[in-house]
C-alpha cells in the first residue's frame, strides 16, 4: 500500500524513515543468487581510515560513487557494493595514544584487563612523555576496540548521507579474512621471486621509528641556509661547496659535478680531503650534479637526500651512515675517519640531534678555519613523511620489499598496459598513473616498524650462534598469523629466541599492503571463488586524485600478480575540496570541515546536491559560513515534495489517457531529451551534467508548465484537455523522481512511496518514450513552450507594472509572437484570467493592450 500523503511534507526525519525502511527491506543488498556475471556492477569501496572523524572531502567522493551505484541498480544492474575500513596503519596507532594517554612498548608484559589512564573525551590528548608504556598486545586491543567504536559512528553517518551500501558485504583491513588475504598475497610474492629482503637506504620517520615507502612523501618548504666549505686538493688549493647539511660532513663519501662543468672537469678522478675529518674521498661526475646550485660542486653524504641514494648505487660509492633509527649521530665513527683529531672531532656531535649537530659541526668548522664566511639562509623543498612532523632521514636497514616495475623493465610495461585497459575518468588523470609508473626510482617497501597491522608473515631459523638464517613461511592454510606470538613450522615454543631455534617477525605490512587488495578481500577471492568470480574484475574505482600513486597503483600491482588483469574496468577520480582561498582541505592544514552538522542542519540530499554539483576531477570550493550550493540544493528537495503533492492534488487522470495536447506533447518531448541527455552523462560518469539538466527542466516544469496548466487540470477545459494535463503531470513527476533519485534519494522516496509500493530506487530508469507519450505527435520538442512561457512572464510582468494582484481578470490583451504561440492561448487565458484573446502573428513574443478588470472598492 502507498502512504498516505502528509498534509505538510517536510524534510526533517526523512533519512531516519528511510534509512530503518532501505535495510529492514534490503533495498541495496547483493542478491547472490539472481547475479550473473554479465548484469554485475562491481565496486571497490574505498575503505576509510578508522582514525577519528570523516571530514567533507569524504563525504564529497562517496557521494560521487554512490550517484553511479544508485543509476546501474536503475538500469537493472545487480549491484556489489561493499564498504570497508582502513583500520590498521599509523593512524590508528597515533589517534590511540592520544585518545588513551598510552604508547607501546613490546619488551612489557601483557595485563589481563588493563584499563588506560584516559578514556577519550575532553582529555583525548596527551603529552608523549606522559603516556603510559603499555604491553604489544594491550596496545593492539586498545587499537581495536577505539577503531570498532569509531566505525560505528563512521557507519551512522554513511548511512545518514544515504550511501547505497550492502552493509552485510562490510569487512576491516585488520579482520581475519584481510589479514589472509594480504598475507596470502605475500607468500606468493616471495614464491615468485617478487617480495625479498634488503639492506638498504630507507627514508625513515624518527618521530614514529619507521621506514617510508616512496608513495608516503610529502614536500614541504623549510628555512635553512647554505655553509660554504673547503674540501682540500693534493696541489694545497681547496674546493669550496655549498651544503645545507653540514652536520653530514663525517658521512661524506665523494665530491661530484656535472661531466659538462667545464669548472671541474680537470678535478674528474681526482682526491680531495674533507674539512675537519681529514678522510680522502674522490671527485666524480654526475648527470644529476645541478651547474647552477650553490657553486656547481656537491658532496655526496650516506645519506642526505635521495639524490645521494642515487650517486651511491650508481656510482658505486662506501656506506657511512652516520644518523641512527632515533635521529641521533651514532656513536661509532666511521672507519675512515682513522686520526685522533678527527675522532675526537667526530665525538664531538655523537649522540646529538641532526639539529644539535649541525651546530656543533659550524663551530668546528669555523674554528678550523674551513668553512669560510656566514651561512647563507635559503627556503627549499624537504622531504616528510605525509604524517610526521619532522623532515625524513635516510638511514641503511634490512626491510621488505616487493617488485613495483622500478627495476623491471617488462613489469613497468605490463603496469602502464594495465593502466591503458581501464577508462579514467576525466581522462587527463590518467597521465597521473603513467607519471607514477615512469618516476619509480625504487621497489615498494612494505615493512613497518609498528604495531597494529598485518603480520608480515614469516620467521627466522637462528643458527648456533643465534643470528638469523633461513626465512620460514606458513602453509596458506595456517593463515592469518602472527609470527610474534605464534610458533614457526617444525619448531617449539621453547626454541623461541634460542640458538638452533627460531624468532618471528616483528614488523607489520605496510598498511597499501592490505589495501592494495581490496578487490580480492570485498570480493572473497579464495574462501568465496564464487562470488570473486561474479564480481571480478570491478566495474567501478571510484577515489580521490591524492591516491593515484598510492591506492590506485598498489591496487593495479597487486592485480597484475595475481590475476594478470587489471582490477576493474573504470575509474572515476574526484577532485580536493578546496577552502575559500582556494587551499586544499586536510587535518594537517587545520581546515577541515566535518559533515555531521551539516548533514545535521541542512539535511542529507541537500549536502548530496552540492557534491553532485561537481564533475569528477574538479575541485569544488567549500565556505562553511555561507554554504550557498548546500542551500540549494535544500531548497530543491523541499520544490520536489511541494510540486509534486501540487500535482497530486490534481483528479487523476482517467483509465487510458492520453497526452494529446500540443502544450503537454511539446513538454513530455523536453522530457524525454532531458532523459536522453542524463542517460548519456550518466553512462559517461558525467552525473553533474545529469543533475544540471535535470534540475533546469524540473524549474521550467514548476515555475511555467504547472502554472499554465493548472486550470486546465482542475477541470476547466475539455474533459480531454483536463485528462490530457493530468497524465503529463503525472508522467512528468513519475520521470523526474526517477532522474533525481541518485541525487536526493530521501524526499524522492518519499514522494514515490505517496503512489507506489515499490522503491523508486529499484524502479526502472526512465527511457526515452517515443511519439511523445501518446502515439501521435513528434519526438522532438516544438519549442511550444518556451514560447508560452515567454508570453505569460509578459503578462505577469504587465500586472505587476499595473500594480495589480496576479489574481486581477483581465478583460482583453493582444499576444504577439510566432504562428506556434496560438496553439497556447488557451492555457495562457485561464492562468491569466484572460476573458478575451486577440493573436498577432509576429516574429518576437509580446502582449500589448492589457485591459484589466475593474477591481471592487476597498471597504
Amino acid at each position: 500500500m502507498p502512504n498516505p500523503m502528509p498534509e505538510k511534507p517536510a524534510l526533517e526525519g526523512l533519512e531516519e524513515k528511510w534509512g530503518a525502511s532501505w535495510e529492514a527491506q534490503g533495498t541495496y543488498r547483493f542478491d547472490r543468487d539472481r547475479a550473473t556475471k554479465e548484469n554485475v556492477f562491481s565496486i571497490d569501496t574505498p575503505p576509510p581510515t578508522a582514525s577519528g572523524s570523516l571530514h567533507i572531502g569524504h563525504v564529497f567522493s562517496y557521494t560521487h560513487m554512490d550517484l553511479i551505484a544508485r543509476y546501474q541498480r536503475m538500469r537493472g544492474k545487480d549491484i556489489f557494493y561493499p564498504m570497508g575500513w582502513d583500520d590498521n596503519g599509523l593512524p590508528t596507532e597515533r589517534r590511540v595514544q592520544n585518545y588513551y594517554g598510552v604508547r607501546c612498548d613490546p619488551s612489557l608484559p601483557y595485563v589481563e584487563g588493563y584499563v588506560p589512564p584516559l578514556e577519550g573525551g575532553d582529555n583525548a590528548s596527551s603529552k608523549a612523555a606522559d603516556q603510559v608504556p603499555v604491553s604489544r598486545r594491550n596496545f593492539i586491543e586498545l587499537c581495536e576496540k577505539l577503531t570498532a567504536e569509531d566505525e560505528q559512528q563512521f557507519e551512522l553517518l554513511w548511512r545518514q548521507l544515504g550511501l547505497s551500501v550492502d552493509w552485510t558485504q562490510s569487512y576491516r583491513t585488520i579482520g581475519d579474512e584481510a589479514q589472509t588475504a594480504a598475507q596470502r598475497a605475500f607468500l606468493r610474492n616471495i614464491e615468485r621471486g617478487e617480495a625479498y629482503q634488503a639492506d638498504a637506504p630507507t627514508l625513515w620517520d624518527v618521530t614514529f621509528r619507521t621506514a617510508v615507502a616512496q608513495a608516503e612523501l610529502e614536500d614541504k618548504e623549510m628555512p635553512a641556509a647554505y655553509h660554504r666549505l673547503a674540501f682540500h686538493k693534493a696541489d694545497g688549493d681547496d674546493v669550496f661547496i655549498e651544503t645545507t647539511r653540514p652536520e653530514l660532513l663525517a658521512a661524506c663519501v665523494a665530491l661530484v659535478a656535472h661531466p659538462d662543468d667545464d669548472r671541474y672537469k680537470h678535478l674528474f678522478g681526482t682526491n680531495v680531503t674533507t674539512p675537519v675529518f681529514g678522510v680522502e674521498v674522490p671527485v666524480v661526475a654526475h648527470h644529476l650534479a645541478q651547474i647552477d646550485k650553490g657553486s656547481g660542486i656537491a658532496m655526496i653524504c650516506t645519506f642526505g637526500d635521495v639524490t645521494d641514494v642515487v650517486w651511491w648505487r650508481e656510482l658505486d660509492l662506501p656506506n657511512r651512515t652516520i644518523i641512527g633509527a632515533d635521529g641521533r649521530i651514532v656513536a661509532d665513527a666511521p672507519e675512515a675517519i682513522a686520526t685522533a683529531a678527527a675522532k675526537a672531532a667526530y665525538a664531538e656531535i655523537s649522540g646529538k640531534t641532526v639539529f644539535s649537530a649541525k651546530a656543533k659541526m659550524v663551530e668546528l668548522l669555523k674554528a678550523s678555519g674551513e668553512m669560510i664566511g656566514d651561512a647563507k639562509p635559503i627556503t627549499h623543498s624537504v622531504k616528510f613523511f605525509e604524517k610526521g612532523d619532522k623532515p625524513l632521514e635516510i638511514i641503511s636497514t634490512h626491510q621488505w620489499y616487493i617488485a613495483n616495475g622500478a627495476r623491471d623493465a617488462d613489469l613497468r610495461a605490463r603496469l602502464l598496459q594495465r593502466g591503458k585497459d581501464v577508462n579514467f575518468v576525466p581522462e587527463f588523470m590518467r597521465v597521473r598513473y603513467e607519471n607514477w609508473v615512469g618516476g619509480l626510482t625504487g621497489d615498494w617497501l612494505i615493512s613497518r616498524q609498528r604495531f597494529f597491522g598485518v603480520p608480515i608473515p614469516v620467521w627466522y631459523e637462528l643458527d648456533e650462534n643465534g643470528d638469523k638464517g633461513r626465512v620460514i613461511v606458513p602453509s596458506e592454510d595456517q593463515l592469518p598469523v602472527d609470527p610474534a606470538s605464534h610458533t614457526a613450522p617444525g619448531f617449539d615454543e621453547a626454541q623461541r629466541g634460542q640458538p638452533g631455534g627460531f624468532v618471528g617477525e616483528v614488523d607489520i605490512m605496510d598498511t597499501w599492503a592490505t589495501s592494495s587488495l581490496t578487490p580480492q578481500i570485498a570480493g572473497g577471492w579464495e574462501s568465496d571463488p564464487e562470488l570473486f568470480d561474479l564480481v571480478f574484475p570491478y566495474s567501478l574505482r571510484s577515489q580521490g586524485q591524492d591516491i593515484i600513486r598510492t591506492w590506485l597503483f598498489s591496487t593495479v600491482l597487486r592485480a597484475e600478480q595475481e590475476q594478470g588483469v587489471a582490477p576493474w574496468k573504470n575509474a572515476g577520480i574526484s577532485g580536493f575540496i578546496v577552502d575559500p582561498d582556494r587551499k586544499k582541505m586536510s587535518k594537517s592544514k587545520g581546515n577541515v570541515v566535518t559533515p555531521k552538522g551539516m548533514l545535521d542542519d541542512h539535511g542529507s540530499d541537500a549536502v548530496r546536491y552540492w557534491a553532485a554539483s561537481s564533475r569528477l576531477g574538479t575541485d569544488a570550493a567549500f565556505d562553511p559560513q555561507n554554504p550557498k550550493q548546500i542551500k540549494i540544493g535544500r531548497r530543491l528537495a523541499i520544490k520536489v515534495l511541494n510540486a509534486a503533492k501540487f500535482v497530486y492534488s490534481f483528479p487523476e487522470p482517467v483509465a487510458g489517457a492520453v497526452a494529446t495536447e500540443a502544450l503537454d506533447l511539446d513538454l513530455l518531448a523536453e522530457l524525454n531529451r532531458v532523459v536522453e541527455i542524463a542517460t548519456k552523462a550518466f553512462d559517461e560518469f558525467d552525473h553533474a551534467r545529469a543533475l544540471e539538466t535535470t534540475e533546469h527542466f524540473f524549474w521550467v516544469f514548476c515555475d511555467d508548465y504547472l502554472e499554465l496548466v493548472k486550470e486546465r487540470a482542475y477541470g476547466s477545459s475539455t474533459p480531454e484537455g483536463q485528462a490530457s494535463a493530468a497524465i503529463t503531470l503525472r508522467t512528468a513527476v513519475d520521470v523526474l523522481l526517477r532522474l533525481f533519485a541518485p541525487f536526493i534519494p530521501f524526499a524522492t522516496e518519499e514522494v514515490w512511496s505517496w503512489t507506489h509500493d515499490d522503491s523508486v530506487h529499484t524502479a526502472a530508469w526512465p527511457v526515452v518514450a517515443r511519439s511523445a507519450g501518446s502515439g501521435t505527435g513528434s519526438d522532438e520538442p516544438t519549442g511550444l513552450l518556451p514560447l508560452v512561457s515567454e508570453a505569460l512572464i509578459s503578462i505577469r510582468r504587465a500586472k505587476t507594472d499595473a500594480k495589480a494582484s496576479q489574481k486581477t481578470e483581465v478583460t482583453s490583451a493582444t499576444i504577439s509572437g510566432p504562428a506556434m504561440l496560438e496553439l497556447g492561448l488557451d492555457d495562457l487565458k485561464g492562468v491569466g484570467r484572460i476573458e478575451t484573446v486577440t493573436f498577432v502573428e509576429s516574429d518576437t513574443v509580446s502582449v500589448s493592450d492589457i485591459v484589466l478588470a475593474e477591481q471592487p472598492a476597498e471597504a
